[in-house]
């Protein structure tokens, strides 16, 4: 069969149309080899390719010859079954990455928000464990970072010190208002956070002369999707190499 064609597969009573080329990603892989006939596991029934493996699975295994690439749904949990089938079907390179199981999994991402309010102005310090997270769902005006993984901002008005009044604005994404009072601040940001995925876990007072309140939120990271380096062709017969890229995001 030439790369051009159509190829069609039962698996498990699942049905899977490709090309010929996708198929053929790993040369060395049984699926290439069942293309040719030199592969006793796989019958040519009715125009289609049938081999009695798990169709659901598949769906993984027809996606990473497609984009080189695996994505997992965050619920994922037959890491193990899924490597089974890799092994199976020869891809090594598949099964090697599924052994890294610790990078798969989701993983717990906390963020704490300590909110003060004295008078006319409010002050926020945001802890996230993700920094990314921080950057990406804030853009207050105006901005410190004391470090990697915190921010710190402050809305509302004061006087400087020629008595002339300052005003201080926050946005939070993706809402474009500028906002300065703080619990208005702190509603908005509540709700982003819950919007994005966040779970309120905990809240407590964390100075009671100054009463700094303090919202714990975590939520299931998703996994990143891991690809084959470019440097590695799908034709090496050793173990490819892995690197992370952050990955799209499931429908």
């Amino acid at each position: 069969m030439s790369n051009q064609e159509v190829a069609f597969l039962n698996v498990g009573g699942s049905k899977f149309t490709t090309w010929v080329s996708t198929l053929r990603r790993f040369p060395e892989s049984r699926l290439a080899r069942m293309l040719n006939g030199n592969d006793h596991e796989f019958r040519l029934v009715n125009g289609q390719f049938f081999v009695d493996r798990d169709g659901t699975l598949f769906n993984y295994i027809l996606d990473f010859l497609r984009t080189l690439q695996l994505s997992l749904p965050t619920d994922f949990s037959d890491y193990q079954r899924l490597q089974r089938e890799a092994d199976f079907y020869e891809l090594h390179s598949l099964a090697d990455l599924l052994s890294q199981e610790s990078l798969l999994k989701p993983r717990p991402e906390i963020l704490e928000v300590r909110f003060l309010l004295q008078e006319t102005q409010a002050f926020f310090r945001v802890f996230g464990s993700c920094s990314n997270t921080i950057e990406k769902l804030l853009t207050p005006l105006p901005l410190e970072r004391p470090s990697h993984h915190d921010l710190v901002f402050q809305c509302g008005t004061d006087y400087s010190a020629g008595d002339q009044l300052v005003t201080r604005y926050v946005s939070i994404k993706p809402d474009d208002r500028k906002l300065i009072n703080g619990t208005n601040v702190l509603g908005l940001l509540v709700d982003t956070l819950l919007k994005e995925g966040f779970h309120l876990v905990s809240t407590r007072t964390v100075s009671t002369e100054e009463k700094v309140d303090c919202y714990s939120f975590e939520r299931m990271k998703r996994p990143e999707a891991l690809f084959l380096t470019a440097n590695q062709s799908p034709e090496s017969t050793g173990r490819a190499q892995m690197k992370l890229t952050p990955m799209q995001k499931q429908k």
